[in-house]
């Protein structure tokens, strides 16, 4: 497929979506993957799937060592590592016939972006799949990005 640099392909791509791999999974809440996956298990009809080979579980579901461990192919990989452990999630997601790499904000490497787009995934850098699935579905306020107020006054000051 390719880099994915359009908001209509990133729609696309949510569209078509079942299943999110979640790499980089925390069981802290303070930290975004717990977040995303909070948002998306709540938000989305989808199947998220953790990956952190130091949990067996966390928000009471069962934790997966690496993507080759998971029960079939993720449509995305979301992605929350350091962006020098992103060639090795590409070539993973490529093992495990996901359809879409996804690097969370922050995170860009386009030599890996390159080997999972040349091996036919569609990958998306420095985007949140958060704040991308909210964007489109109108839920831009639960987490206060969006809280539909049009007017520079505050609220009760009239």
């Amino acid at each position: 497929m390719s880099v994915v640099t359009s908001a209509l392909r990133r729609l696309a791509i949510l569209r078509r979506t079942r299943t999110v791999a979640i790499v980089g999974m925390s069981a802290n809440p303070a930290r975004a993957s717990h977040f995303v996956a909070t948002y998306l298990n709540g938000s989305t009809d989808w199947t998220i799937w953790y990956v952190n080979p130091a949990a067996t579980e966390i928000l009471g579901q069962k934790v997966y060592p690496s993507l080759a461990d998971l029960p079939g192919p993720p449509d995305i990989v979301d992605t929350f590592r350091r962006v020098d452990d992103l060639p090795s999630v590409a070539e993973e997601a490529i093992a495990c016939g996901a359809e879409t790499l996804w690097f969370q904000l922050g995170l860009r490497n386009d030599a890996a972006a390159a080997r999972a787009a040349g091996a036919g995934l569609d990958v998306v850098q420095d985007r949140c799949l958060k704040i991308e699935h909210a964007r489109f579905a109108g839920g831009l306020h639960l987490a206060g990005f969006d809280t539909g107020v049009i007017d520079a006054r505050r609220a009760g000051l009239v």
